[in-house]
């Protein structure tokens, strides 16, 4: 018997800042489910993505393409395949105007998307969806589970999440998911803060990850100057205002460095006139946004990647380094220390301190040696628990036997 299919469904899919998601799919792909995607919105940025994701972005529904008569057929079918699931579903809708996003216009937008997705759902034989991040698309996904015939379950990675409980319904998401699937032991304690104890059993930590050999040492770049490296969206979580004064002591010590950050955002321009006023403006590089195959160039390139983060879950993106045997830096918080031993596998500094982000810059400028033992034993922390195909195998088993439930 062919087994059934599942979906992910994404606010944009695929991401150029979320790319991970593209893998994990392809991967769960290989372990032999069949995944169908859809995306609320088309996703910026198809131009510079691979031929791959672009044709995923091809075979992707995108529920805002539909036009208003596709909308109101979807609409037409689901009321007229089951009235007292559609009238549940549209009393679920209209509470949003007075709970979570208490926005009448977002409420009549999410039921609108619900419809779509009912439909699409019911044309692939889907009876189950995957969201990421527990976003707004996870309150969508509610709906169509009061609909009827639709379980969901969603990836949690915080920590932004956490701030907005409230607003986000993340209790409620949590409480009617299948099973939450928990990206690491602080993010599992930060669910389980928001929940009763006797659901506690459905939190499942399933590390992201990434592919060992897509991502396999990189020579030794043999730079003159040391070549830092920060990848990742320009923006306030990132502490990269942070990076630009750690970059300024250095270079007032007299220590070579040139710093490339790849990515774009909205502090775009506030970092580059940092970078003016500190006087490194010709020691930093801003490339934009890239797709993964010029990303990788990057890293190829780099002796150092450093990431100042104020808030993050574990970002991929240091796995990738890791992964590369380059050296990495980053922040002692949140999931962070969970990837990163200090002074093991990598070097953790004081969140929002300059001068110890630069300590640990320059003991690894000055120390050839132990740039490698920390480049080698990064990647070896990744190929045992950040093997996208071996945690993707765990996902792929909690699908299975949810959809084996009664």
């Amino acid at each position: 018997m062919k087994e059934q299919p599942i979906a992910y469904l994404c606010s944009e899919y695929p991401a150029i800042s979320h790319t991970f998601i593209y893998r994990e799919i392809q991967s769960l792909r290989k372990e032999g489910l069949t995944v169908h995607t859809a995306s609320i919105r088309k996703p910026a940025g198809l131009d510079i993505m691979t031929p791959d994701e672009q044709k995923e972005a091809r075979d992707t529904l995108m529920v805002l393409d539909q036009s208003i008569p596709e909308i109101l057929t979807a609409h037409l079918r689901c009321l007229a395949q089951n009235p007292a699931g559609y009238l549940k579903m549209a009393s679920a809708a209209l509470r949003l105007s007075h709970t979570g996003p208490k926005n009448p216009i977002k409420a009549i937008a999410y039921f609108a998307e619900a419809g779509i997705l009912l439909q699409w759902t019911r044309k692939n034989g889907i009876a189950h969806i995957h969201e990421h991040f527990a976003n707004p698309t996870a309150i969508v996904a509610i709906l169509m589970k009061q609909y009827g015939g639709i379980t969901y379950s969603i990836s949690v990675h915080g920590p932004d999440i956490f701030y907005t409980v409230d607003s986000a319904m993340l209790q409620e998401k949590i409480r009617e998911a299948s099973f939450v699937r928990c990206i690491s032991h602080y993010c599992r304690s930060q669910v389980m803060r928001l929940a009763d104890p006797e659901i506690w059993n459905r939190f499942h930590i399933v590390r992201c990850g990434i592919d060992p050999d897509l991502y396999a040492p990189r020579p030794d770049p043999g730079n003159a100057t040391a070549n830092l490296l920060c990848v990742g969206r320009l923006v306030p979580a990132k502490g990269q205002h942070i990076l630009l004064e750690a970059c300024a002591i250095l270079n007032k010590q007299g220590t070579p460095f040139h710093l490339a950050f790849v990515g774009d955002g909205p502090d775009r321009a506030s970092l580059e006139k940092h970078a003016r006023s500190h006087g490194i403006e010709t020691r930093v590089t801003f490339t934009g946004a890239l797709g993964q195959d010029k990303v990788r160039e990057h890293y190829d390139r780099a002796d150092i990647f450093v990431l100042a983060s104020f808030a993050e879950g574990v970002p991929v993106v240091l796995m990738e380094a890791m992964a590369k045997e380059i050296p990495v830096i980053s922040t002692r918080i949140t999931g962070i220390p969970e990837l990163i031993d200090h002074e093991h596998d990598g070097l953790l500094a004081v969140p929002g301190d300059p001068e110890d982000l630069a300590r640990q810059l320059a003991a690894l400028i000055t120390d050839p040696d132990l740039r490698t033992r920390l480049g080698k034993a990064g990647r070896q922390k990744v190929i045992e628990r950040y093997n996208q195909h071996t945690n993707n195998q765990s996902l792929s088993r909690h699908f299975l036997n949810q959809r084996n439930q009664p």
